[in-house]
């Protein structure tokens, strides 16, 4: 199929993407203790997730960009 194609094409794409999406799941697990989704159904592990990348996002904004620059951001 195209994919497959286009994997054929460019070996090194997936390698590429597997170190991009790979490395938040691997921070979230490891330093934020979400080894195991803690609810049952697909909603309550859908908002569960959701709420798991928001606080990864939140820290690597803080980490980025810094406290108060977040804060002021949020602010205005």
């Amino acid at each position: 199929d195209a994919v497959q194609q286009r994997l054929d094409a460019n070996p090194m794409a997936m390698r590429q993407r597997r170190e991009t999406v790979e490395h938040p799941f691997g921070t979230m697990k490891a330093r934020m203790g979400a080894t195991h989704f803690l609810t049952k159904t697909l909603p309550k592990v859908a908002a569960e997730m959701a709420l798991s990348v928001l606080a990864y996002n939140l820290t690597r904004v803080m980490n980025i960009v810094g406290i108060k620059p977040l804060i002021a951001a949020i602010a205005a």
